[in-house]
């Protein structure tokens, strides 16, 4: 039988993508090995979304043809430059597109000859490996986007939005239910815009009470809200429901009305300034989460320094950010008054460290609560706790806690917090 390594890049809708990879490459009897020496073959599921993301594809590619390695590169970057990507890199066996994961084993098939055997399959929730730890998993409800972002390639990787049909997120998530998953994350690039292009009675919020049915789902996390399309039902539906984490992550990418205008995001810092406030009105507990684009064509120093006055005001808890990249078909890309590359750096070190004095602040305040949520993991001293307060994908804080008793993964547990640091928590176990 022969062995197969799966190395995923990028963001966790790429990952959920590899553990479909996974799935057909088990299903083609495959063994899945984690050891590069044991591996007849590499899969490596690209990521394409700005130019640090497609240099990090391409060392890897590299990486591995130098072990001397049967290579095959899938994901975005092979949807943005297959034909380049053929002539650049004649070592790589066999790329394949996102458009052709329907027929992934079929191209397989052609450098192994023994797939030919096999039924023809695309990728399935019905073979998806989990590659998360077995009390939890990544949902996704939908792919593409239709926001059109000026600075986003996502459009031109993934194709215009579309939604999942309900029944068979619901049947999917009752299976990881079945199988022991206590955590779902919801996900998609616009996760708020579910159900639009389905029935005009199905939306993010009929979907979220169809699987709060599901026994034995402990914990329901909603990541990459719009901003505009966040509604008060889906507010209240949070501050009903103890089993949906008042976690809200918003990207806004900028405060500044004229560079939202101009990224083409909908909704200026008026709009935001409301938004916030109101969910912190009828959510006390809120976490708020978000993403920042520094260096846009056109963006001032003042512009920064309004950034940063509006992420005091707001008291974002988790802030990631990155500077903008010219992205070949996007709008953007042709846009005056480019910002040199120093510059943008030199800002993205002014936001980050108002980021990190903001997180601090926000993590004292959590002194004294008790958290409750799922042990997910241990390094000999201390236990890690994920609560409310952070998503699993490393862009937030860790809560370290110590216990008078052995614990198990994924075992619900509450933690007294009794220090704050500038990104993590610290506690212990109360029973």
């Amino acid at each position: 039988m022969k062995k197969v390594l799966l190395v995923s890049l990028g963001c966790a809708k790429n990952l959920v993508d590899s553990e479909h990879i996974l799935g057909i490459l088990k299903y083609d009897d495959y063994e899945i090995t984690n050891s590069l020496d044991e591996a007849d073959i590499v899969v490596i599921n690209t990521c394409g979304f700005i130019e640090s993301s497609k240099r990090e594809s391409i060392e890897e590619i590299f990486k591995y043809i130098s072990k001397g390695k049967k290579v095959v590169v899938t994901g975005c970057l092979v949807e943005r430059y297959k034909e380049e990507l053929e002539k650049e890199i004649p070592e790589v066996e066999l790329f394949i597109p996102i458009r052709e994961y329907h027929q992934f084993n079929e191209k397989l098939s052609l450098i192994d000859e023994n797939i030919k055997k096999k039924e023809l399959i695309g990728l399935n929730d019905e073979n998806r490996i989990i590659s998360t730890p077995s009390y939890s998993a990544y949902l996704l409800i939908g792919d593409g986007c239709d926001n059109r972002c000026t600075y986003c390639a996502i459009p031109l990787i993934r194709g215009s939005y579309k939604s999942r049909p309900l029944n068979d997120i619901v049947n999917e998530a009752k299976k990881l239910a079945q199988n022991g998953v206590k955590e779902l994350i919801i996900l998609e690039q616009d996760t708020t815009k579910y159900g639009i292009d389905l029935d005009k009675d199905i939306n993010i919020v009929t979907l979220l009470k169809s699987l709060l049915e599901i026994k034995g789902i402990e914990y329901i996390r909603l990541l990459y809200l719009y901003p505009d399309e966040i509604s008060d039902e889906l507010i209240d539906l949070i501050v009903k429901e103890k089993r949906l984490t008042p976690y809200f992550d918003i990207p806004i990418q900028h405060s500044e009305s004229h560079i939202l205008k101009a990224m083409h995001r909908r909704g200026d810092k008026e709009f935001l300034r409301a938004l916030f406030k109101k969910i912190k009105d009828r959510v006390p507990n809120a976490i708020l989460r978000t993403t920042l684009l520094v260096g846009f064509p056109n963006e001032k120093e003042e512009d920064i320094d309004n950034l940063i006055a509006f992420m005091k005001e707001i008291k974002f808890d988790h802030v990631g950010a990155f500077t903008y990249s010219k992205e070949e078909g996007t709008p953007s890309f042709d846009y005056p008054n480019q910002v040199d590359e120093e510059t943008k750096q030199n800002r993205l070190k002014r936001v980050m460290s108002a980021a990190r004095k903001i997180s601090y602040q926000q993590n004292k305040l959590h002194i004294g609560e008790i958290m409750e949520g799922l042990v997910v993991g241990y390094d000999g001293e201390n236990y890690l706790l994920r609560s409310y307060f952070n998503a699993p994908d490393d862009v937030d804080g860790k809560i370290y806690f110590t216990s008078k008793c052995k614990l198990k993964m994924g075992e619900k547990v509450k933690v007294k917090i009794n220090d704050a640091f500038i990104y993590d928590l610290v506690g212990e176990e109360i029973r």
